[in-house]
């Protein structure tokens, strides 16, 4: 395997102190670069998107999985080196790295197509080191070829916040033509909304962010409202991608007769106690969504090129990146936050 272009030091940022993000929970690092194991793949980092769990890891809401972890998986870029035995890429190929990053292969979950639920599955950018730098790893088995014609910034935002609201719309069981209501709608939801549009949705967005609502009846909403209103017309289904528990029983109200919430999050605040008859009477259904399937990734991102689906991205040079955490966090970042390439960047 040929290493003769690569520099011996990557850049990027590590989460040493997971606290609030005013605490300065990132620190920027210089690391050697990694050697690519027979099924690995080291990419250089074409672009990342910030997405809300890369914050919540930062801020503690996830416990570490390992000292100092580069966050990010949502990884655009390019085939550095290959390991041995990596069949499906070449050096100088477009490739993404999402979320899941391996699972066992031989648990019930793993053989009943829900790998998703293996309890063997490690994750990018938790387990291992992430895209918050200008090199990472990826694993081969696990990566997504991606098309050169697109721009990177865009295409980042797809490898997590689309798949994830994809499953998520798959989980609410939105029956055709059906009333879908969103609460929250930031980079995964402002995804999601596009391919239930694209399929014939009456779309309710409901969120705090007068700007998240311009951008939602720009995509095609019916209907805007705060996150704590009622929508104009019962909900066969709702997603809740906020992380704010509070709304559970707010979204189970406004669902109709036998409609399903599915909760997006991989983190949530303490769900206030639930009346059985308000909230839950009438077979109405509560879920929950948990990280994605490669097969997910594989529909999601062919559907997303087949209906075209508009990426509203916010970028930031590499650079800055806890200054993308903080606008994640104080909800001023329009669409999804997208890290770059910065050549500035040089952590001491």
């Amino acid at each position: 395997m040929a290493r003769a272009a690569l520099p011996e030091t990557l850049s990027g940022w590590a989460v040493e102190r997971p606290g609030p993000v005013a605490s300065g929970p990132l620190t920027a690092v210089r690391r050697p670069v990694p050697e690519p194991g027979p099924g690995d793949l080291l990419v250089r980092v074409e672009a990342c998107g910030v997405c809300r769990t890369d914050l919540h890891l930062a801020e503690g809401d996830l416990p570490a999985h390992r000292p100092a972890t580069i966050p990010g998986h949502e990884i655009v870029g390019r085939v550095a080196a290959a390991g041995a035995a990596v069949t499906r890429f070449r050096t100088g190929d477009r490739v993404g790295g999402a979320w899941l990053r391996a699972t066992c292969g031989e648990c019930r979950y793993c053989r009943a197509g829900a790998e998703n639920l293996c309890p063997a599955s490690r994750y990018t950018g938790w387990d291992a080191d992430g895209g918050f730098a200008d090199l990472t790893l990826l694993a081969a088995d696990y990566a997504y070829p991606l098309p050169e014609s697109q721009d990177a910034a865009t295409l980042a935002p797809l490898l997590c916040a689309g798949i994830i609201g994809y499953r998520a719309l798959r989980r609410c069981a939105l029956p055709p033509g059906g009333r879908l209501g969103i609460y929250g709608f930031g980079g995964s939801a402002h995804l999601a909304a596009q391919v239930a549009v694209a399929e014939g949705a009456r779309l309710h967005v409901l969120t705090r962010s007068a700007r998240a609502r311009q951008l939602a009846r720009e995509l095609g909403a019916v209907s805007t409202g705060d996150a704590y209103d009622r929508p104009p017309e019962p909900l066969d289904s709702a997603i809740l991608f906020a992380p704010v528990g509070e709304l559970v029983p707010v979204a189970l109200a406004a669902l109709d007769r036998s409609g399903t919430l599915a909760v997006a999050g991989i983190h949530l605040t303490d769900i206030p106690p639930l009346t059985y008859q308000k909230h839950l009477f009438y077979e109405r259904n509560l879920c929950s969504v948990s990280a994605n399937t490669r097969r997910d990734g594989r529909e999601f991102l062919q559907t997303a090129e087949r209906i075209g689906i508009r990426v509203t991205t916010t970028p930031y040079p590499l650079g800055r990146a806890p200054e993308a955490l903080g606008d994640l966090a104080g909800d001023r970042v329009q669409g999804a936050a997208v890290l770059l390439p910065d050549p500035d960047f040089s952590p001491s």
